[in-house]
C-alpha cells in the first residue's frame, strides 16, 4: 500500500521510468541487410513472468458450468429427479422445478496417466435403482448412493472410459468402452485404439482394482454401447461399423456389420431385439441383425445386414431414443428440431425452433405422463410433452457454447459484456452470436434472451455455410435506461457489409429491452470502432468508425396522433482529426470533455461545440489503444498503449508518470469513484495461462495492489464498484467462461451445490378436482403441530403411510422401531363429552364452547382465527343451500332422541348464532304423530344450537 501524505499529487516527485528489460550477457544486434530495417522491439517479459511478486490470487467464482456432457441425462425410477454430468460432478435436478438439489463430486485422481477427471458416462445400477454408476476419463468407476449422497465404491481400470452399460441378467459386472493407452507415450491412443471390456464390480482385498477384467474385442473410437432388452446381445458402434457380441459367449468376440456412413449414436428398442443408429449424413437406420444363427469366431469378416433407413436430417444425427412403448423414435441434431418418427407407418412430426442444437434425448414417464428431455449444446434442458408435442418448460443458466465462433475474435477484439444496474443483471453474448442474454448472478438464473439480429441459424449440408450476423459491441447508459448495440455481417463477395446501430430502451413494466431506433450503416460500409454513452439523465451517444469520423447522437422528441411524445435518436454532429482513424472514446465525469485516441494522438474535444480543446502526443510515439478519465474531478487522463501506461495531468498538460508493463496489456478499467484504476495484462506464451492484475493510483507509478488469476481474460467490466471503494469485476475468459472476482468477494452458493440427501425433499402436490372447481381450502395452510423429536425414525408416525414407505428398503428400520409411531397416528384420543342439561320448553340455548386450551389433532394453537362475521356467512350459506332437503313420509323419522324442526316463513335477514331461526322444536314421545298440516320436518343431525321441550 502506498503511504499517505499531506502533499498534493502534483507536488510529489516523479519516479524514474523502469528501464527496458535486457537479457544479460547478450549484445544488442542490429538488423542489417537487404530487405531489413531497424524495427523497434517491444519489451518482452516471458522469462521474467515468474519474477513478478504477487500478494496472492484473487477470490473468484465461475458463473458458467463446464461444457455440457454428451452423455444423456438419466431419470430416477419414479421420474422425480434426473442426473446430468458437469465436469467431474453429477448434478441431481428436480424435474418439477429444474433446481439442483444435490451435487456428487468425484474425488481427485492420484494418477498422472491422464490429466482430467471428466465424467463421461453414467447408468443406474440394474440391481439397485438407488445406486448410480459413473465413469471418467481418468479410468475410474464410481458407485454412488445418490439418496444419501455417499460414494460407495471406486474401481480403477487405468483406461479412459467413454461408455457404460449393464443389465440385471449380468450380476456384479458392467460393460465398458474405453480407449487403450499407447505403449510408447502412455497416453490415449489414436482413433483405432479402443476396446470393450467386461469389468467386475468386485474388487481385490486391498487395492481398488477390479477382481476381473475380461476384454471382449477391439474397436475404433466408440460412439455408443448398449445391451438388448433381454440382455442377450451387446452392441457397440464405432467408425463405420457395428460390433455385435452374444453375452452368453463373450470370449467369441464381435461380429462386425458395415455402415455406409460414420455412426454417431446408438439406441436399443425397449422391448424388441433390434436397435437404431444415426450417422453423420443425417440417416437413421434400424438394424435387424440379432439372431441366434449369426456366425461366431469369424475374425476379420465384415458383413452387411437388413436395415430400414429413415432420413430427414440435413446434418449429423446427434441423439436418438425410443419412447417407452417402442412405437416412436425420437431424433435430433444441429437443426434444433426434434423429429418424432412413427415406426409402423414411417410418418414423422416435428417440434421446431428448440433454441440450440440438440445433443442428447431422454424419455421419462412420471405422474404427468411421458415427457422428452432434450439436452442442448448451450447447456439448456428442455422438456417436451408427449401429448401435445409442445415445450412445457426449460431450465438453463448462462448460454455459452464454446464451439460457436463468437464474432471471430481473431479479427475483432470487442466482446459484448455490460452490467445493468436497474435489473442487477449481466449482459453477455449468447450461444448464438446474433443474440444477447441477461443473467442474474444473485439468483443464478437466466432472465431472458435478446435476439438483436434475427438470422438463419442453419444452413444446408451441400451449400456454403451462411455467415451469421453477430453482436460486435454493446454500451449501456449510466442510468441503465438505454442500450446501444452494433450488429454486423461482413462479406467478401463484393456485397456491401451489413452494419446496424440499434438503440434499445428498458421497459420497467415488463422488464425487457424494446427496440427504439435502428440506424443502418452509421459509418457507411466501414467498421464501427467504439461507442459509448455520456453521463447524465439525457445522455448523448458517441460512435467512431474506420472512416475516420466521430459522430454524436442525441434524443429528439416528436408528437404523434395519439397525443403522446415519441423519442428517437438522430445524428447531432460529425468531426475528425487529421484523417486519423479513431480507436476509442471516453467521457469525463461531468460530460464536458471527450477524449478520443487517434494513433499516437489523444484529442480532447468540447462535447457541446465539438471544438478541439487539447492534443496530447505520446512521448515515445506509441500507438494509443484507449484513454480513460480518473476520479470524479477528471483532472487525470490515463493513456494506454500495448506495453505502456501514461498518466497525464490535463490542467498542467504534463505527463504525471508512466509505467512499462512486462507483458501485453489487455485492458485498463478505471474506478468510477476514486482515482484508482486496474491494469490487466497477460503473458503471450501459451504455457502461462494466467492474468496479472495491477491496481494503481494517480499519486504513484508503483502499483499498491498486485493480484493474479489462474486463467486468461478476454474482456472485463467493473461489477458493483459504484457502491463501494473495493474492486470487484466480471469478465469472460479465453475459454468462454463467465467469472466474478475481486476483493473480499464471495458468491452465494446454491442449495444444491453440495452433496445432500434427497429423501426429505418435498414434492409439489397435485390439485384435486374439488380445488379446481371451488378453489383452495381455507384451512389448507394451517401449520401442523407435529414437532421433530429425537431419533432418526420417530417422526415416521406423523407422516402419511405413503411417505413412510417411500424410503429405500435397504435403509428402512425394522417394523419394531416404527410400529408404535405409525399406529399412533390412527389412534387419536377422544375428548370427554359433558352431560346434556335439561332445558325448559321453547328456550333457545347455545352449546358450551370448548375451553381455550383445547386443540384438535393436526391443528395448532397458532391456527388462523375465524371471525364471527365469516362464521355467520358460512352458517347462512349452509342453511339456505344444504338444508332444503325434505322428508317424504314419517317413516324416515327416527323413533327416539331426534330433534325435529319444521321450517316456516323464511326471513331474508342473517341472524347471529344462537338466535331463533324460523323453526319450532318439540319433544315428541315414542309413537306420537307429527302434525302433517305443516311442511315436512327437517332432521338436524348436528349443530351447535338446539331447542328442547318438556313432555
Amino acid at each position: 500500500m502506498a503511504a499517505s501524505t499531506s502533499r498534493q499529487p502534483h507536488e510529489i516527485p516523479l519516479p524514474p521510468s523502469p528501464p527496458k528489460p535486457v537479457k544479460p550477457g547478450k549484445k544488442q544486434i542490429s538488423r542489417k541487410g537487404k530487405g531489413k530495417e531497424n524495427l523497434p522491439v517491444p519489451p518482452q517479459a516471458i522469462t521474467s513472468w515468474d519474477t513478478l511478486d504477487s500478494e496472492g490470487d484473487w477470490e473468484w467464482s465461475y458463473l458458467t458450468d463446464p461444457s455440457p456432457s454428451k452423455a444423456p441425462p438419466l431419470f430416477t425410477k419414479d421420474g422425480k429427479y434426473f442426473f446430468s454430468l458437469v465436469g467431474s460432478s453429477v448434478k441431481i435436478h428436480s424435474v418439477a422445478t429444474g433446481q439442483v438439489v444435490s451435487t456428487l463430486s468425484a474425488p481427485p485422481s492420484a494418477s498422472n496417466i491422464t490429466s482430467t477427471d471428466l465424467l463421461t458416462t453414467a447408468i443406474l445400477n440394474p440391481h439397485n435403482s438407488f445406486q448410480l454408476i459413473t465413469g471418467s476419463l481418468d479410468g475410474r468407476l464410481f458407485v454412488w448412493d445418490y439418496v444419501e449422497a455417499n460414494l460407495l465404491q471406486t474401481l480403477d481400470i487405468s483406461q479412459p472410459i467413454h461408455h457404460l452399460c449393464a443389465h440385471e441378467s449380468c450380476k456384479d459386472v458392467v460393460f465398458v468402452a474405453a480407449s487403450r493407452l499407447s505403449r510408447k507415450t502412455k497416453t490415449c491412443g489414436n482413433d483405432d485404439n479402443a476396446v470393450v471390456l467386461c469389468v467386475s464390480l468386485r474388487t481385490l482385498d486391498i487395492s481398488s482394482k477390479p477382481k476381473e477384467i475380461l476384454p471382449i474385442g477391439k474397436t475404433r473410437f466408440p460412439t455408443g454401447l448398449a445391451l438388448s432388452p433381454s440382455g442377450s446381445w451387446l452392441v457397440a458402434t464405432a467408425g463405420h461399423k457395428v460390433y455385435v457380441a452374444a453375452t452368453s459367449s463373450l470370449s467369441s468376440g464381435f461380429v462386425k456389420y458395415v455402415s455406409p456412413e460414420r455412426l454417431t449414436c446408438l439406441s436399443f428398442h425397449p422391448t424388441e431385439e433390434y436397435f437404431a443408429t444415426g450417422d453423420e449424413k443425417g440417416n437413421i437406420r434400424l438394424w435387424y441383425c440379432l439372431n441366434e444363427t449369426q456366425p461366431v469366431n469369424v475374425h476379420g469378416v465384415e458383413k452387411m445386414t437388413q436395415t430400414t433407413t429413415l432420413h430427414w436430417h440435413a446434418h449429423a444425427v446427434s441423439a436418438i431414443d425410443f419412447t417407452s412403448n417402442g412405437s416412436y423414435l425420437l431424433s435430433g441434431g444441429e437443426e434444433s428440431v426434434l423429429v418424432i418418427w412413427q415406426l409402423h407407418t414411417g410418418k414423422k412430426e416435428f417440434v421446431p425452433r428448440i433454441g440450440a442444437p440438440i445433443n442428447t434425448i431422454s424419455v421419462s414417464k412420471n405422474d404427468k405422463g411421458e415427457e422428452f428431455l432434450l439436452g442442448l449444446a448451450d447447456a439448456t434442458y428442455v422438456f417436451v410433452a408427449s401429448g401435445n408435442l409442445k415445450i412445457s418448460r426449460s431450465y438453463s443458466r448462462i448460454k455459452l457454447d464454446p464451439s460457436v465462433p463468437h464474432q471471430m475474435t481473431s479479427e475483432h477484439k470487442h466482446v459484448p459484456i455490460a452490467v445493468h444496474s436497474l435489473s442487477s443483471t449481466l449482459i453477455l453474448p449468447s450461444s448464438h452470436p446474433s443474440s444477447l442474454q441477461l443473467f442474474s448472478p444473485s439468483s443464478e438464473k437466466l432472465v431472458f434472451e435478446l435476439e438483436v439480429s434475427p438470422s438463419n441459424r442453419i444452413s444446408r449440408r451441400d451449400e456454403k455455410p451462411i455467415e451469421p450476423s453477430f453482436v460486435e459491441q454493446t454500451s449501456l447508459s449510466p442510468s441503465g435506461d438505454w442500450l446501444a448495440t452494433i450488429d454486423a455481417r461482413y462479406v467478401d463477395d463484393g456485397f456491401r457489409n451489413e452494419i446496424y446501430l440499434k438503440l434499445w430502451r428498458w421497459d420497467v413494466k415488463i422488464g425487457r429491452w424494446t427496440l427504439n431506433t435502428r440506424i443502418d450503416c452509421p459509418h457507411g460500409p466501414h467498421r464501427v470502432t467504439c461507442l459509448t454513452f455520456s453521463p447524465g439523465l439525457k445522455p448523448l451517444l458517441v460512435t467512431s468508425g474506420e472512416d475516420g469520423a466521430v459522430k454524436t447522437w442525441g434524443l429528439k422528441s416528436a408528437g404523434v396522433k395519439s397525443e403522446t411524445i415519441e423519442e428517437f435518436w438522430v445524428a447531432r454532429s460529425t468531426f475528425g482529426f487529421r484523417s486519423e482513424v479513431p480507436h476509442s472514446v471516453a467521457w469525463s465525469q461531468d460530460a464536458s470533455l471527450l477524449a478520443i485516441t487517434f494513433g499516437p494522438y489523444v484529442a480532447l474535444y468540447d462535447s457541446t461545440t465539438s471544438v478541439l480543446f487539447l492534443t496530447l502526443v505520446s512521448p515515445e510515439d506509441n500507438i494509443s489503444r484507449s484513454a480513460h478519465f480518473l476520479g470524479r474531478e477528471g483532472r487525470y487522463l490515463v493513456v494506454v498503449g500495448e506495453y505502456s501506461v501514461t498518466l497525464w495531468d490535463i490542467v498542467s498538460q504534463t505527463v504525471r508518470w508512466s509505467y512499462k508493463a512486462l507483458a501485453s496489456i489487455i485492458q485498463v478499467v478505471p474506478h468510477p469513484v476514486t482515482d484508482a484504476f486496474a491494469l490487466f495484462c497477460t503473458s503471450p506464451s501459451q504455457e502461462h495461462q494466467k492474468t496479472r492484475v495491477l491496481i494503481f493510483r494517480s499519486a504513484s507509478s508503483i502499483p499498491f495492489i498486485a493480484r493474479s488469476l489462474p486463467f486468461k481474460i478476454r474482456t472485463v467490466v467493473p461489477y458493483l464498484l459504484a457502491r463501494s471503494s473495493g474492486h470487484i469485476f466480471a469478465g469472460i475468459t479465453s475459454d468462454w467462461n463467465v467469472v466474478l472476482f475481486g476483493d473480499n468477494f464471495k458468491l452465494a452458493k446454491d442449495n444444491g451445490s453440495a452433496a445432500t440427501g434427497i429423501v426429505s425433499i418435498p414434492t409439489p402436490q397435485k390439485r384435486t378436482l374439488f380445488q379446481d372447481i371451488f378453489g383452495k381450502a381455507a384451512f389448507s395452510e394451517i401449520p401442523s403441530t407435529t414437532s421433530i423429536t429425537e431419533g432418526q425414525y420417530k417422526n415416521l408416525g406423523k407422516a402419511t403411510t405413503a411417505e413412510v414407505f417411500t424410503v429405500p428398503a435397504y435403509i428402512m428400520p425394522t417394523i419394531e422401531h416404527v410400529f408404535d409411531q405409525l399406529i399412533g397416528r390412527f389412534l387419536q384420543p377422544r375428548s370427554d363429552e359433558k352431560p346434556t342439561q335439561i332445558v325448559h320448553e321453547d328456550e333457545d340455548i347455545d352449546m358450551d364452547d370448548e375451553p381455550a386450551g383445547t386443540t384438535f389433532p393436526g391443528i395448532s394453537s397458532a391456527a388462523r382465527v375465524v371471525h364471527q362475521e365469516e362464521m355467520d356467512s358460512l352458517v347462512t350459506l349452509f342453511r339456505e343451500q344444504s338444508m332444503k332437503c325434505v322428508l317424504s313420509s314419517n317413516d324416515h323419522l327416527p323413533k327416539s332422541k331426534t330433534t325435529i324442526a319444521r321450517p316456516t316463513t323464511i326471513v331474508p335477514s342473517q341472524p347471529a348464532i344462537g338466535a331463533k331461526r324460523n323453526s319450532l322444536l318439540r319433544n315428541s314421545a315414542a309413537g306420537s304423530e307429527v302434525d302433517v298440516a305443516s311442511p315436512p320436518p327437517v332432521v338436524f343431525t348436528n349443530g351447535r344450537k338446539r331447542k328442547k321441550s318438556l313432555s
